[in-house]
């Protein structure tokens, strides 16, 4: 093969892409960035044997084709991997194509040192978005890059192939859909499946080819009866059955536990039109919505509005779901031709000022967050994935604000969404109207107001249900401020202050507190005798929950007196209450909170002098 004909012929590719939107001068530096590039590989190869300028040609072709980036992005592409392959450094960049060019390269060259932070992966993952905090134009050059070794990895080793279809799955994936890059995403999301799991994967691509074999007759036709309803009324539009790739049918069989013959809406009917001077695209997907739900059954509450509340990412059509005459309800996905070409270029679409500040604005706000923060390597890319990665639900204030949150939000993301004391002193919630636990994971459209409590704050288990990293990192501060328990409590027997007890030194330094009787405790002893010390488990501030049974001749008003004793009397808050009455005897388990083991045993004194009451004890 002449491949110096071909590596002209690719990179030809690139300047007749960038030649509508790049001024002369910007051409003449593209050209001058191709030859330093060609120039600095000539002696190298990729392990498919092809000359390795073949990998920067292609990763400016999707920055200048598939992503449309800038002039200078484009360069950087040929040049990403010049200094970290080369002998040419970020000065000779600099020198040659100017300071933004050198930015932009040193992002996406991965650094070479002899011990990292965290690990290499990492540290370059961090590297990357600290940038996002200037330009978030290094992240979309090293998306190209990314994609471009995707498309070319069955030339590596099975383990290198797992290491980076992982790295593409976790991290680059989700980003490049957080972007709105949905092709991108897509092609990531399948290359890496393909790579990590290539059984299922086959699997799943000769399943969808045969379900398109069995479908298609009835698909197309449905199609075409669209189309010709839609070209009756005048609306120009392309009407076409799209297959949801295999990777996200794979996701949807992990997370329902369906097998693929189960899973619903395999595919979609993607409807695209055409605007009409005058007509709103929105009005425009609603009089489609409206001329087909007068020829087809409509599925109850199936439409859904991105159009009005586009997702995070900037996608935005109208979907709901009819029904043809072969019987099962087809999703179909109402866009304009706009809104299909910026689900391709996500970010970069609109190329206003503003749009893309808005992005590398809330990029910056969080990662400033992030870095004043001390996390290890795993923490840091959880972090992140959770701040920006996962698919998002909208829910509304009952002003009707919009509050964009992650799938999987709770209440508890939501309070700290619209205010940090919201969060700090949440209580309780209504959804919908509804009652709610803080708890609660949110849907999209759902309704939300919060109450608060002065008395109310974060507790650990809050942590459970937080997904956001702003909600985290609150909850986060205020459990790490407080002060910590002298003592690690046995969570077999779950000792009280005031109770015969003794402590045991762990290995991680810590004193661990059991009761005396304690089956640990015993096997502790008999192993670990020189690990024995004397604590003192004295009262505090701290509660500690409780349960006692009470068994009593049921009588009228007992359960009353019951709770009058301990809320009244005593002044506790019950827990819960479980009552089961058998031929006139009660038996009743209570749950409250105590300081110590000699209130406990009073509330247990006070209890037994309730008439009828004839036994009451801990339930351990």
């Amino acid at each position: 093969m002449d491949y110096s004909k071909e590596i002209e012929r690719r990179a030809e590719r690139v300047f007749e892409a960038m030649s509508d939107r790049a001024s002369a001068d910007d051409m003449k530096r593209l050209r001058e960035a191709f030859a330093l590039a060609r120039e600095a590989h000539s002696s190298q190869t990729r392990k498919s044997g092809e000359p390795y300028i073949f990998h920067p040609i292609a990763v400016a072709t999707i920055a200048a084709e598939e992503i449309m980036l800038d002039t200078n992005s484009v360069i950087a592409a040929f040049l990403h991997d010049v200094v970290e392959d080369t002998d040419y450094t970020i000065e000779d960049i600099q020198k040659r194509f100017g300071d933004d060019v050198a930015f932009l390269v040193r992002v996406v060259t991965k650094d070479k040192k002899e011990k990292y932070v965290d690990s290499k992966q990492v540290d370059n993952f961090r590297k990357m978005l600290n940038a996002v905090q200037y330009d978030i134009r290094a992240l979309l050059v090293k998306l190209a890059d990314r994609l471009h070794n995707m498309r070319t990895l069955s030339s590596m080793r099975p383990d290198k192939q797992m290491k980076i279809a992982g790295e593409t799955d976790y991290f680059y994936a989700p980003l490049a859909n957080r972007l709105g890059l949905y092709n991108v995403k897509t092609e990531l999301e399948n290359l890496s499946l393909r790579f990590r799991c290539p059984h299922e994967y086959d699997d799943l691509c000769r399943r969808i080819d045969a379900d398109m074999e069995q479908r298609g007759d009835a698909l197309n036709k449905f199609c075409q009866n669209i189309q010709e309803i839609l070209e009756n009324k005048g609306i120009d539009a392309i009407v076409y059955v799209d297959y949801r790739k295999p990777y996200s049918l794979w996701r949807k069989m992990q997370k329902y536990g369906d097998d693929f013959n189960h899973l619903k809406y395999r595919c979609f009917i993607e409807i695209v039109f055409s605007p009409i001077e005058g007509v709103s695209e929105k009005n425009m997907a609603l009089r489609i919505y409206s001329i087909l739900t007068d020829h087809f059954k409509e599925k109850p509450v199936s439409l859904q509005n991105y159009i009005d509340t586009p997702k995070e990412n900037g996608y935005q059509s109208l979907h709901f779901k009819l029904l043809p005459d072969f019987g099962s309800w087809q999703e179909i996905h109402v866009s304009s031709r706009r809104m299909i070409k910026n689900s391709q270029i996500g970010c970069m679409a609109e190329r206003k000022v503003d749009n893309i500040r808005k992005w590398i604005e809330k990029f910056r706000n969080v990662l400033r967050e992030l870095a004043e923060q001390k996390h290890d390597g795993v923490s840091f890319i959880e972090n992140v994935v959770t701040s920006f990665y996962n698919d998002d639900i909208t829910v509304y204030t009952p002003q009707g604000k919009g509050i964009v949150l992650p799938q999987r939000a709770t209440v508890i993301d939501f309070a700290y969404e619209l205010h940090s004391e919201l969060g700090r002193h949440l209580k309780f919630a209504q959804i919908n109207n509804r009652l709610a636990s803080i708890k609660t994971r949110l849907h999209r459209g759902d309704v939300v107001r919060v109450f608060t409590d002065p008395d109310a704050h974060p507790e650990a288990n809050w942590l459970e249900c937080a997904n956001t990293y702003k909600s985290k990192k609150a909850i986060g501060n205020y459990l790490h401020k407080l002060p910590k328990p002298k003592y690690d409590r046995c969570p077999v027997c779950k000792p009280i202050p005031g109770e015969e007890v003794v402590g045991f030194k762990m290995d991680n330094g810590r004193i661990m507190v059991h009761k005396r009787d304690c089956p640990d405790a015993i096997s502790l002893a008999s192993r670990r005798g020189d690990d024995i010390v004397s604590v003192d488990y004295a009262p505090s501030d701290t509660l500690y929950p409780v349960a006692i049974r009470i068994k009593a001749v049921d009588r009228y008003h007992m359960l009353i007196d019951l709770v009058d004793c301990i809320t009244n009397e005593l002044n506790l808050s019950i827990g819960s209450i479980n009552t089961e009455t058998t031929d006139a005897i009660v038996t009743c388990i209570i749950t409250f909170a105590v300081h110590s083991y000699s209130e406990l045993q009073m509330i247990i004194s006070h209890i037994a002098t309730i008439s009828g009451v004839d036994e009451v004890q801990e339930v351990i």
